[in-house]
This record gives C-alpha cells, structure tokens and sequence, in this order.
C-alpha cells in the first residue's frame, strides 16, 4: 500500500440483506489462509457492545459507523486487516471513515436491489418497516446512498456470494502486491 505497512479495512456497505456478512465471512478465513491477521467487526456486533444504546436517528447511526471506523483505524495502524460488515447508509459518513483510515480504506459495495433484500429477509425486517413497525429503516423509510465510487462493488444477484467473495480476495492480494495506486476501482 502507500503507508508503510499493509494494514487495510474492507467496508462492506450495503442494504440489509444485501450479502454483506455473508461474503466477508468467507473472505476472512480465505485471507487468514494466506497469512493476513484479519479481524472480523460486524455492524449488528458492534452496536450490541461498542455502540449499545444507540439509536437510529442519523446521529446515532453516524456515531456508530464513526466508532467502526476509530477501531479500525487503531487495528489498520498495526498491520492487520479489518473486515467491516455495516449498512453504512450515508455517504458523508463513510467518507469520513475513509479519511480517518486513509489509504487502507477499500470501499466494498454490495449491490442489491431494494426487491431482492426484501426477498431474502428472513427476519421480517423490511416487512415491519412497510407496515410502520420499525422506524427510519433504511432503504424504505430512511435513504440508503449509494457510493459513488468504491473500489469494488460486488452485484450479489448475478454471482454467488463465493464468485463474489473470490474476486475480492483476488482484489486484496493485487493491492497488497502492487499497492494502491497499481490497482484500479473495479466494478461489475
């Protein structure tokens, strides 16, 4: 990378549902078979123990992505690669979090349409959100922003979540090789 060291975060970001967590717990043990540290830091986990009793008004959802992005950044400082799993709705925010990491940021955007995560809801979140039940969710009742441009966006719903999971590894390992700037923004 450009740093000195090889410290990276993969921000997941994308609508619940979407593959998020899915794909970075395949890619964790795949990077940890080639010898990377990797630590694993799952937006609903985080707000559980790091963010608890938060909310989610925008200020408490930017508070929580913002005390992500603190703790990967002390983790990206010592080497080790951080894989982030968090909705992440707004875009401000996760720029934010970019500039505190720096050139360790790889922005993973999981692409999924609205239909399909509502589809795949096999909590019923979606469903309580259209009928009033859960406030401000995102993607119905609160925005979701798209990133405008991310390293790599993977479209879960024209490759699996291993086909998706192996392009980024793929991606991981040149950006370690080659660093940034030998890299560019790769898209579907």
């Amino acid at each position: 990378m450009a740093n000195d060291n090889n410290g990276f975060t993969l921000w997941f970001t994308g609508l619940s549902g979407a593959g998020k967590t899915t794909i970075a717990e395949i890619v964790g043990p795949e990077l940890e078979r080639r010898g990377i540290l990797v630590d694993h830091l799952d937006g609903d986990v985080v707000r559980t123990h790091l963010s608890k009793g938060l909310g989610f008004s925008r200020e408490d959802r930017d508070t929580n992505i913002l005390r992500i992005g603190f703790v990967s950044k002390l983790l990206v400082r010592h080497d080790a690669g951080v894989i982030v799993a968090a909705i992440s709705p707004y875009r401000e925010t996760r720029d934010l979090v970019r500039k505190m990491i720096g050139d360790g940021f790889v922005e993973v955007f999981v692409a999924t349409s609205l239909e399909e995560c509502e589809r795949r809801d096999v909590k019923g979140l979606y469903e309580r959100a259209r009928a009033g039940q859960i406030q401000a969710f995102t993607g119905v009742s609160d925005p979701y922003e798209e990133p405008l441009a991310a390293e790599l966006v993977l479209d879960t719903e024209t490759e699996s979540p291993e086909e998706s999971a192996s392009r980024l590894v793929e991606y991981v390992e040149k950006r370690l090789t080659t660093g940034t700037e030998g890299v560019p923004r790769a898209t579907v």
